[in-house]
């Protein structure tokens, strides 16, 4: 006969399948997915009870397995339970696993000790009877969790009275549950970094991994298996060295922990400023700071009555990493296509860029000091921020061979140049510079008019000079008219003489007279 213990629920399947459906013994068997001697079984132990189908429904679950089997022996009875608690708060640290709590337990108990199947049972029933986030078990150092909460504290306006709501970030360490919480502007990247960054400074290192919301602030493009992390973000993430991996959409069990964080903050932080009035944030900040040092503090049953901050020494400041040497810098990421004159707009002032990238897009690293140009991922150039509107920063290396020529003039050398053709192309130069609001905006006709020296010579420049500068003509096209009619070659005085001119006989010109009151040629109806 089978010594093994039928389930309760199939002894009276069996009974039913055998006296009331009259089924056999193969057939009960094949139903219920059992042997056929187990049914056997069950069928002796009744008969020896001489039980029968009424006396079965009289009595429950427990009195018909005691008079079928007898009463249940307490397996373990005496022999020293694992402490569950003291292994859910080693399994946290790095390396450590069950067989190695297991192996130690035999040390202190090398007689009566349960062996390792026994010993991990216990442990999981009872982390079954736990709450539901006690179920993950999270490495020293290696998670830390990070969300807003959906209930937000207030400030007033000192002068007016109006109360605004700001967010309230929260914070959370997978191994000790240590906490840090602020309140902030809003949700926007730059408070959402700043307030990562100054989560760290407060737990004094950097966790392997950051696990937020996929909240817009930190990703770019959210999806469920591969989320696009925000450029600023995973800025921010590389300078800390870290790694961001969101919580999937929808799925509150990936982010417990900080589900569980900012429940406890809204209870020991919120509910306790409910009824105080503040007029500013960093006087917020100051309160929930306070409040925060006391629930760090505060002993947690589920660990034997160990706060926060102990397990939080114990276990996850040993394993975090080092903060790096230097805060992090917050950029902004912007995209901008590069001008005609090599040149890109950031907010509305310009940088120059390599002339051969012209038309291409870029993208630009945006601090307070500096403007970092990528084109496909590699750095292009750096230049220091400039705040001043409609203005060009350029790098001479960017412009192309004629331009750089262009730069490389100065309104001296101009001057100097002109004087080089004669006095008056001289004049003529620095009346064009002193023309202009700035010289710069007339190198380009003085450029011009040296070109015009190629053309036609010192000695045909010098006298077109000579009468522009006579006729106040201060411009590149005015020479180069004067030069293409031959009026440098006409004397000075016959050139703009008022005197009349011999008038010019041709039999094709009509003439004064032809045009007096009679016939008009050109009219359908000549008079």
């Amino acid at each position: 006969m089978a010594t093994e213990r039928m389930p309760m629920r199939k002894i009276r399947e069996i009974l039913k399948l055998k006296w009331i459906l009259k089924r056999s013994h193969r057939e009960a068997a094949r139903i219920l997915g059992i042997s056929p001697g187990a049914v056997g079984s069950v069928l002796a132990r009744v008969k020896a009870k001489e039980l029968s189908w009424g006396d079965t429904e009289k009595l429950n679950d427990e009195q018909l397995e005691e008079m079928l089997y007898g009463p249940r022996s307490v397996s373990g009875a005496g022999r020293p339970e694992p402490d569950c608690v003291y292994i859910h708060t080693e399994l946290r640290r790095r390396g450590v696993t069950l067989e190695l709590l297991h192996m130690e337990y035999l040390e202190e108990h090398p007689t009566d000790g349960f062996r390792y199947s026994a010993f991990c049972r216990r442990y999981k029933a009872w982390t079954k009877r736990q709450k539901p986030v006690m179920r993950q078990v999270h490495k020293a150092g290696e998670k830390a969790f990070v969300d807003y909460s959906g209930k937000k504290p207030q400030i007033v306006d000192p002068d007016t009275g109006e109360v605004s709501e700001v967010e309230l970030f929260v914070a959370v360490l997978g191994a000790s549950n240590y906490s840090y919480a602020e309140a902030t502007e809003s949700q926007q990247v730059r408070d959402w970094i700043a307030s990562h960054s100054r989560t760290f400074e407060y737990f004094e290192g950097v966790t392997a991994v950051v696990v937020p919301d996929q909240l817009k602030s930190g990703v770019s493009r959210p999806c469920r298996y591969e989320p696009g992390i925000h450029r600023t973000y995973q800025d921010w993430a590389d300078h800390m060295d870290t790694v961001v991996i969101p919580a999937r959409p929808r799925k509150p069990k990936d982010k417990a922990k900080a589900e569980g964080g900012v429940l406890l903050v809204q209870r020991w932080v919120l509910a306790r400023i409910r009824n105080e009035t503040f007029f500013s944030l960093p006087a917020l900040n100051d309160r929930i700071a306070q409040l925060l040092e006391e629930l760090n503090h505060r002993p947690m049953k589920t660990y034997g009555d160990r706060s926060r901050r102990e397990l939080y020494e114990q276990l996850d400041r040993p394993a975090l990493k080092p903060l790096p040497s230097r805060r992090f810098e917050y950029a902004d990421w912007l995209k901008a296509k590069v001008n005609i004159d090599y040149h890109i707009d950031v907010k509305r002032h310009y940088y120059s860029v390599p002339h051969a990238m012209i038309h291409q897009e870029v993208e630009v690293r945006l601090t307070g000091t500096t403007v970092e140009i990528f084109h496909n991922n590699s750095h292009v150039w750096s230049h220091k921020r400039s705040y001043k509107q409609g203005r060009h920063t350029t790098v001479p290396e960017h412009m192309p061979k004629a331009h750089q020529a262009h730069l490389q003039w100065s309104p001296s050398r101009l001057i100097h140049w002109g004087g080089t053709i004669g006095p008056q192309t001289q004049k003529l130069v620095e009346r064009i510079l002193e023309s202009r609001p700035h010289p710069e905006q007339g190198y380009r006709s003085c450029l011009g008019i040296m070109r015009l020296s190629k053309r036609y010579g010192s000695q045909r420049l010098e006298a077109a000079a000579t009468r522009a500068v006579s006729v106040g003509a201060n411009a590149f096209r005015h020479v180069d008219a004067i030069l293409k009619n031959g009026l440098d070659r006409l004397p000075l005085e016959e050139a703009d003489s008022g005197e009349a001119k011999t008038p010019i006989v041709h039999e094709n010109l009509r003439g004064p007279d032809y045009y007096k009151q009679g016939d008009d040629p050109c009219s359908s109806n000549p008079r």
